[in-house]
């Protein structure tokens, strides 16, 4: 039951994997990068005040979202050249016959995976999802100025009664959201009554103030400025904070603030559950590369049957992908309950990868 009888050659495996690991992730995130720069370099270059700072500004925004996307294939990649090699090199047949069994080889790839995939979860906090959330926004205003807050929220559509309020832009939280370049359309009987627009709007106990308003009569074609101007209680912050909630542009903890302020406003939460759920299944994914790999580890490399043992070990871990966005397009229309489109992948394919492994290997 000893996973780990040798120190050297659990760190000796662990090393060789990390190596394989890092080194296709900084190939993959190369091409990649290059591509989606080349594909989007011309959008971005649309904007006259924009040049060569803006499409590194772009890059250091694109790049962590990229990096977390091929994670996964970069550890199943790794292990499947670190397994082929040993394999070719027969030192999986020296270390059988010294009297370790198939898990006690993978053991140390496994160990190595956890490292990564803990890493992973806190890279995509820490850097993904604010990155996100500021590309998202940039996105939103054309490739134009960056708005300077981190979690701006831009182009939000709200519906109050017939009226219709538009905010370019919504920060904050709570009684302390602010909007800017509000644009209120009053409508009577599916007609357009007056236009208002305002450069700024602030909750308090009498409801939203506007300040710096301007208002447009359609049916006399008088317009009117005023200094502020109370649009009343009916329209409240939830409406603009909770209306566009961004489950990859928010860290595990604000997502669940997120869900819990939904829930309390009586909206459906059942997608951000999931993807929810989905910040830790998705890192936690790389523990299973070893194990659907393995098989390119056993058999012998005289046999011919090497490279048809990776291919296999390939499809395996390409199959657990389909699968875990198949289960997590379901969980978003409600056909799967979070906790099932989260995890239903994951355990489906480590049965299947400890059951090929304990009916060929041990």
């Amino acid at each position: 039951m000893d996973f780990f009888p040798s120190r050297t050659l659990a760190i000796y495996m662990a090393k060789m994997f990390l190596v394989r690991v890092f080194s296709v992730a900084a190939l993959l995130v190369l091409v990649l990068m290059s591509l989606d720069l080349l594909g989007e370099s011309g959008k971005i270059l649309a904007n006259p005040e924009n040049g060569e700072a803006q499409l590194w500004t772009y890059v250091s925004l694109r790049a962590p979202q990229i990096i977390a996307f091929a994670l996964p294939f970069s550890v199943l990649l790794g292990a499947l050249v670190t397994l082929a090699t040993l394999n070719q090199n027969s030192e999986v047949v020296s270390m059988k016959s010294g009297g370790l069994s198939a898990h006690q080889i993978l053991a140390p790839l496994i160990l190595a995976s956890m490292l990564v995939a803990i890493g992973s979860f806190l890279f995509n906090d820490v850097v993904v999802a604010p990155s996100t959330a500021r590309l998202s926004a940039w996105q939103k205003v054309d490739f134009g100025p960056i708005p300077k807050e981190a979690n701006v929220r831009t182009n939000i559509w709200v519906k109050d009664g017939d009226n219709l309020v538009n905010a370019k832009t919504v920060t904050g939280r709570g009684n302390n959201v602010v909007l800017g370049d509000i644009t209120l359309f009053t409508r009577t009987e599916n007609g357009l009554k007056s236009l208002l627009q305002a450069k700024e709007g602030r909750f308090s106990a009498s409801g939203l103030t506007a300040t710096t308003v301007t208002e447009f009569d359609v049916r006399t074609g008088a317009e009117e400025a005023k200094d502020s101007l109370n649009l009343g209680t009916n329209l409240q912050p939830d409406q603009f904070t909770l209306s566009d909630v961004n489950a990859e542009g928010l860290s595990w903890l604000q997502l669940r603030s997120a869900i819990q302020e939904l829930k309390q406003a009586g909206r459906p939460t059942m997608d951000l559950e999931g993807a929810l759920w989905h910040k830790i299944a998705k890192p936690l994914s790389a523990v299973l590369m070893p194990l659907l790999g393995a098989v390119a580890a056993f058999g012998l490399a005289r046999s011919g049957q090497l490279f048809i043992r990776a291919v296999i070990g390939m499809a395996l871990g390409f199959a657990y992908f389909v699968a875990e966005n198949f289960a997590l397009a379901m969980g978003n229309i409600g056909a799967y309950p979070p906790l099932l489109a989260a995890w239903s992948p994951f355990i489906l394919f480590f049965l299947i990868g400890e059951t090929v492994l304990v009916r060929t290997e041990e």
